[in-house]
């Protein structure tokens, strides 16, 4: 547990100091509710749904900027070497990557709910909304540690790290867009499969990438 802490505030000091990824991501989060808020406007009788999807969409796409970026700018500054020379396991290696990039998606999180709130004049900060939120967020931040460590020291990394990570993340994202519009339209008693299935594939998810992400990184 220490050395996966000296992981995530390595990171932390790392974005405090340079502010290069919570920055983009805040910004690119707040460009996607403002815009897609005057689209959705056209229709309303299907807010609630349209809502969800939106906010979705902010989360999915902000999240992409800060962990696609994370490992590979440890790769391009000769720093992940260092990390797998050093003395800590692989599994340890993801859960501290793992925790920094779940971080700072809840930061920019924290921040996005109320402005999506406030714009969509929808629950976005009812607790069981923000539960939703942080399921979805923990299998994105697994899923997107472990492709990115994948596609680290690949040219158009960019590029295929999306096409790698959003077929799998069909189900969480399915399952977070229901429930959160389930909440959103009063129906809550429908909302409890959705989020056991998130919490079944964030579980998946992490076990897989803490097994095996020792492999991926050495190669």
């Amino acid at each position: 547990m220490n050395r996966i802490g000296a992981l995530i505030w390595k990171d932390v000091l790392i974005e405090a100091r340079s502010r290069q990824f919570i920055g983009a991501m805040l910004a690119f989060t707040l460009i996607v509710i403002v815009t897609l808020n005057f689209a959705f406007d056209l229709i309303r009788e299907q807010r609630e749904t349209n809502g969800a999807g939106a906010l979705w969409i902010a989360i999915l796409f902000a999240g992409l900027i800060g962990i696609g970026r994370s490992i590979a700018v440890e790769r391009d500054r000769g720093t992940l070497d260092g990390l797998i020379l050093s003395p800590i396991e692989g599994g340890s290696l993801f859960l501290g990557k793992f925790g920094a990039a779940l971080l700072s998606i809840i930061v920019v999180e924290a921040i996005a709910l109320p402005v999506f709130a406030a714009l969509y004049d929808l629950p976005a900060l009812d607790p069981l909304v923000i539960g939703i939120v942080l399921a979805g967020s923990i299998g994105l931040a697994a899923l997107g540690t472990l492709f990115s460590a994948v596609t680290s020291g690949i040219r158009s990394r960019e590029v295929l790290l999306p096409l790698l990570l959003f077929p799998l993340l069909i189900p969480i994202l399915i399952a977070a867009v229901r429930a959160t519009a389930n909440v959103f339209e009063g129906d809550r008693d429908g909302t409890l499969r959705w989020i056991n299935l998130m919490l079944g594939f964030d579980a998946i998810f992490i076990v897989l990438s803490y097994l095996g992400f020792g492999f991926l990184i050495e190669d």
